[in-house]
């Protein structure tokens, strides 16, 4: 079924919506939410989640892209429960160990400048990714954005590991001098 349709069945308050998506969208999201959170029933609550959440926001918001909205829906619940879990000391996931490799070049603090800055910072980071080789900017979303482990970024990206891992770090390196440049202190 075309992404239009299921978006209006949600605006029609047809329960058919969430089937249609399960359907289409569930190995998708899973994968999104087992690379955050590492564990089967916790991605599946994540899942599951998204889907109310997207009922409960479907309306008013109408998403031009529904696989984009229901990722980012997916990604949001799971790291809000990553970040619950690991309150109780938890095993680490795809998501722990992307954030602390991306430790080195952005920093994670809350501090009120930094908040306010976020924005001004992920279009840099944008802006960075744009002028990256289609292999480095691919295999940096991969690991970074989607949270995919190193062997699967690898994988699709037709290389090996150690030299996805040296291509990552050698991305990191050039992203934490160009955010300096751009005046973002890390």
């Amino acid at each position: 079924m075309e992404d239009e349709l299921i978006v209006d069945l949600y605006w029609n308050r047809d329960e058919d919506a969430i089937g249609k998506t399960q359907e289409k969208y569930d190995r998708y999201l899973t994968k999104i939410a087992y690379n955050i959170l590492a564990n089967v029933e916790d991605s599946r609550e994540s899942v599951n989640d998204t889907y109310l959440a997207a009922w409960d926001s479907m309306p008013p918001h109408r998403p031009a892209v529904l696989s984009t909205y229901l990722g980012k829906l997916t990604r949001r619940i799971s790291i809000d429960c990553f970040r619950g879990r690991t309150r109780a000391k938890r095993a680490p996931s795809q998501y722990a160990m992307s954030l602390e490799e991306l430790g080195e070049c952005v920093s994670g603090g809350n501090t009120t400048e930094e908040i306010v800055n976020v924005k001004l910072l992920a279009d840099a980071i944008g802006m960075f990714l744009r002028l990256q080789s289609d292999e480095a900017r691919n295999l940096f979303i991969g690991r970074y954005y989607y949270l995919d482990s190193l062997k699967e970024a690898a994988a699709y990206c037709g290389m090996s590991e150690s030299k996805a891992k040296s291509l990552l770090f050698r991305t990191r390196i050039a992203l934490k001098e160009y955010l300096e440049k751009e005046g973002f202190s890390l």
